[in-house]
């Protein structure tokens, strides 16, 4: 899927923004205009930055590296989900756990323990405990499935994050920026984008809008981790054909080598 265009924009309601009275000054550059005290964000600004993002998050998914989704709103959390889980990539659509990335060792354990309680039940150990213990460790990794199950697969600290709606996950970019990670980011009128590091100026409120850009994000990565794919394939390929050529290339030494060894085991002519 290509970016999207000025009309699709349009008809998601990408471009409005809150009422006047709530807007954050820093926003002015990308704002074209203010209808019924409500500000109208300005589109083609919001095209050229979905491209520029998309651009260098399609560079992330090629070079193998792991970027995180965060939202939490209501309306963006299924979105997300399902777009994030497309291209393989981790994501918190629950509240965001405080230390998520600033202590991420902590949260590397607890993610161990949910799988310590998985080997349990497959091993047979669970059922030798208690009804009551049972329950107990069920109710735990339930919890532990709502808040980290998402994240299950994220050895390291993800490369990059994405975030929808900067103003209610300002726990998660400000342990982004403390950690030098850069942070792509929806920013709707009321927001502060001077610590966001991809700024995509547009409506963080509504579904259309959100599924639309993330889409258009997501669909780069599938491309980037489709030539990443297709690279691996020509590397593997280039590597089977030096091992081919090795033994030709070795029978063609020891065939030239041949007769010069016969000469010099011949008997002297007398």
């Amino acid at each position: 899927m290509a970016n999207p265009t000025f009309d699709q924009l349009l008809e998601a309601g990408c471009h409005f923004g809150h009422l006047k009275s709530k807007w954050n000054p820093a926003m002015a550059p990308y704002i074209f205009m203010e209808r019924n005290g409500i500000h109208i964000l300005d589109l083609y600004k919001t095209a050229a930055k979905i491209e520029e993002a998309a651009a260098a998050l399609k560079d992330y998914a090629k070079s193998g590296k792991k970027v995180l989704f965060v939202a939490t709103k209501k309306q963006a959390k299924q979105v997300i989900a399902d777009l994030a889980q497309s291209v393989n990539m981790p994501y918190v659509i629950e509240r965001w756990p405080g230390g998520m990335l600033t202590n991420f060792p902590t949260i590397r354990k607890a993610v161990k323990k949910m799988t310590a309680i998985d080997k349990m039940t497959k091993d047979g150990t669970f059922d030798n405990l208690s009804k009551r213990e049972r329950l107990q460790i069920t109710r735990q990794r339930a919890k532990l499935e709502k808040t980290l199950g998402s994240i299950a697969d994220l050895n390291r600290l993800p490369s990059a994050l994405f975030v929808v709606d900067v103003l209610k996950e300002r726990i998660a970019v400000a342990e982004a920026n403390r950690l030098g990670i850069p942070v792509f980011a929806m920013v709707d009128t009321n927001s502060d984008p001077t610590n966001i590091d991809f700024v995509i100026p547009a409506n963080d409120d509504a579904s259309k809008s959100i599924e639309l850009i993330v889409g258009a994000i997501t669909d780069a990565m599938k491309e980037g981790l489709e030539e990443r794919k297709a690279e691996k394939v020509d590397v593997a390929a280039a590597e089977g054909e030096a091992e081919d050529a090795a033994p030709k290339r070795e029978r063609r030494r020891v065939r030239k080598a041949a007769p010069a060894a016969e000469a010099a085991e011949a008997p002297a002519a007398e």
